[in-house]
């Protein structure tokens, strides 16, 4: 086939960090805190911005709480496993890496002796029947190095005794999430809207906090994953009050992408975004013969972390990728390096529908070059 005439406009397909929004401009940033103390009355304005803004545009329940904590999604997941497992048997659920990264700490760092792990491999999922929910319950919405998520929240039911922790880090601003039934929701700010990295974002909900307040765990607890004193919860982590030095040029550019996200029609417009960039793959997969959704189920595809099999060896798959890079249509495409072979395309709200159509086109005509 003709090498294509158009190429995409912003070539940056990475699933983390992942494309700024549209028409970002960093010179456009409202950097009046820079030099400043994040423990100024400006710098807790702004960090608590970051914490009300959230919660105002992804329109969470009454008497849920946010928090801007350290070390990204990572620490918000940790932050969360250490202070609140312990109290009932947890059910683990992976479906890929970071998933099963989850189950690693909590069966050989906090030894706990009643966990049970759910687990399945790339492009599957796990049996949500099987889930016990009179235990505690950590999961992944959507498997970033999988393209496999969750399809809903009907299988968690309201009447639950356990707490359900969810790492939605690359689900949160694009999927549906079901905020009720969710205790505990981590993302961080290189994922859906294109931030930087460096800080994680912890959602809780109150029947959260209702466990923080009556337990302490067995093991000892590092000064960042401390979210309470005397028992009570800390009111000012939720306030803007971190728990280290942040980033306030990280904070403008978060905040930055809460007021692009409201400008496209706040969540339900990122999700919409984040489907027909989805549905450009997925009408590209369904003329090709030689490629597929590493996801099995449809139900279970991924609008975000899309990631695609292809019918060539892995040297080859890595070559197209070199080559779509060395063209410039399409950086850091390649799969997760413990995923199976193929490639990776973000398709979150951040990412123009226009530039996925463009680059449809270049994988068809390189994988002509490289088969």
């Amino acid at each position: 086939m003709n090498r294509p005439d158009r190429k995409p406009q912003t070539p940056n397909f990475s699933s983390g960090p992942c494309a700024k929004r549209p028409g970002y401009d960093v010179a456009k940033l409202d950097l009046s805190a820079l030099g400043r103390s994040h423990r100024s009355s400006l710098g807790k304005k702004l960090l608590g911005a970051c914490c009300s803004e959230t919660a105002r545009i992804l329109g969470l329940p009454a008497g849920y709480r946010v928090a801007v904590v350290p070390a990204s999604d990572t620490g918000a997941v940790e932050m969360a496993m250490w202070s609140l497992l312990g109290v009932r048997p947890v059910d683990m659920l992976a479906w890929e890496s970071f998933g099963s990264g989850w189950v690693t700490d909590v069966m050989k760092q906090l030894k706990l002796k009643d966990a049970r792990k759910l687990e399945a491999g790339y492009g599957d999922i796990v049996d949500l029947a099987q889930v016990d929910f009179s235990h505690d319950v950590v999961f992944t919405w959507n498997g970033t190095t999988s393209g496999v998520r969750v399809p809903n929240g009907d299988w968690i039911p309201d009447s639950r005794e356990g707490l359900t922790i969810c790492d939605a880090t690359s689900a949160v601003f694009a999927m549906d999430l079901p905020w009720n039934k969710l205790d505990v929701v981590t993302y961080s700010w290189q994922k859906v809207l294109g931030g930087e990295g460096g800080h994680g974002m912890l959602i809780l909900g109150p029947r959260a906090v209702e466990r923080l307040e009556s337990y302490s765990p067995p093991w000892p607890l590092p000064k960042i994953f401390r979210m309470t004193s005397g028992g009570k919860l800390n009111e000012g982590l939720f306030k803007g009050e971190t728990i280290n030095t942040p980033s306030m040029l990280c904070v403008a550019d978060y905040l930055d992408a809460l007021q692009w996200c409201e400008s496209v029609g706040g969540v339900q417009g990122t999700i919409a975004r984040s489907q027909a960039n989805l549905k450009v793959v997925e009408d590209f997969v369904a003329a090709t013969p030689w490629i597929d959704f590493l996801a099995k189920a449809p139900a279970t595809r991924s609008n975000t972390s899309v990631c695609l099999s292809l019918d060539l060896p892995e040297d080859k798959v890595k070559a197209l990728a070199k080559l779509l890079e060395a063209e410039g249509v399409a950086y850091d495409i390649g799969s997760y390096k413990d995923a199976p072979p193929g490639i990776r395309i973000w398709c979150g709200a951040t990412v123009e529908r226009s530039d996925l159509e463009a680059l449809m086109p270049w994988l068809a005509w390189g994988y002509e070059q490289i088969k």
